[in-house]
């Protein structure tokens, strides 16, 4: 029971951390149609900009300003650069996004280097709240946990009660009319995608002292990002929040298992071969849950695209 509530508690944290991730994403993508590669490299962005910021005026300042930072860069980059290559349609800017997300990955090891940067908590959160068993649950953890509810709640509330909200809204479904209405709608595009890259700043400020600071972490969780936006349904802030969730208690409770698949083969009636002597017969008989832990999302990606192709909670095309 005690390893059940660690691993649900674990799983939150990733689960969330991965909606703050997705939920930019989504909202890019609902808003504007555009399928961000970068979108991991700006998490990136705000993890190193925090570090730098809280080397000289503390981690709460880095939390404030580095997110800012971002997301006034994003601003930039559709402003300067996606704007210019979104009217020639979607190939030109996967092409686009994709170069800029190498282009963020050399700069970061151009300025900060190669190594782990010593990129912590507060130390006012560096202790254990509670302890479950003999498990210390860390005050950051749930720090982390309530962060990324507040900017759920915050989205869900913009997006529905205000009057922002409905602008973005109507100018995703009906640009021109908004237009005649007298909004900007380019500048509109250019909030949501500054906001959107802000929040994945805001993802990287949380999550650099916990999954560690160095110039990966975008490969680390850039395509499950985009995992989790398609079983929870394209543009769908409910689905990005569900299929997170799933994915993190999925891949945290598998990490811990121990399960072995052979006690299935025992089960159906196969006997151990007495000599395995071919690697792929072997490899089944002694394959565990932890081992494809990693690769669990992407089967579950697989088992929602065949049964309901449009996501979770993603709307059928007309």
């Amino acid at each position: 029971m005690e390893l059940i509530l660690v691993n649900l508690i674990d799983g939150l944290v990733y689960g969330l951390l991965l909606f703050m991730l997705s939920a930019g994403l989504t909202l890019i993508f609902s808003m504007m149609g555009v399928l961000n590669f970068a979108h991991a490299s700006f998490y990136m962005l705000g993890a190193y900009f925090a570090y730098q910021i809280s080397t000289y005026m503390g981690f709460w300042m880095g939390l404030l300003i580095a997110p800012v930072v971002v997301g006034i860069a994003g601003a930039g980059v559709e402003r300067y650069g996606l704007r210019r290559v979104h009217q020639y349609g979607h190939v030109p800017e996967l092409i686009f996004t994709f170069g800029l997300a190498l282009l963020i990955e050399e700069f970061v090891q151009f300025i900060w280097g190669n190594s782990q940067l010593p990129y912590n908590e507060p130390a006012i959160l560096d202790f254990a709240l509670f302890s479950i068993g003999s498990n210390d649950i860390a005050a950051y953890k749930v720090f982390m946990i309530f962060v990324s509810i507040g900017i759920f709640l915050a989205l869900l509330y913009v997006l529905t009660r205000t009057r922002v909200g409905m602008v973005i809204q109507a100018a995703l479904s009906y640009p021109r009319t908004v237009e005649n209405l007298g909004h900007n709608v380019p500048l509109v595009f250019m909030g949501v995608f500054g906001v959107g890259t802000g929040l994945a700043g805001l993802a990287g400020v949380i999550a650099g002292p916990q999954l560690g600071t160095f110039p990966g972490m975008a490969i680390l969780l850039g395509s499950i990002v985009f995992v989790t936006i398609v079983i929870g349904g394209l543009g769908s802030l409910w689905g990005a929040l569900v299929a997170s969730l799933l994915i993190g208690w999925m891949t945290t409770f598998a990490a811990s298992s121990s399960f072995q698949f052979a006690d299935i083969l025992l089960a159906l009636g196969m006997e151990k071969p007495a000599e395995m002597s071919e690697s792929a017969l072997r490899d089944l008989w002694t394959l565990t849950l932890p081992q494809i832990g990693p690769i669990l999302p992407y089967m579950l990606m697989v088992l929602v695209l065949v049964v309901r192709p449009y996501g979770l909670f993603g709307k059928r095309d007309a």
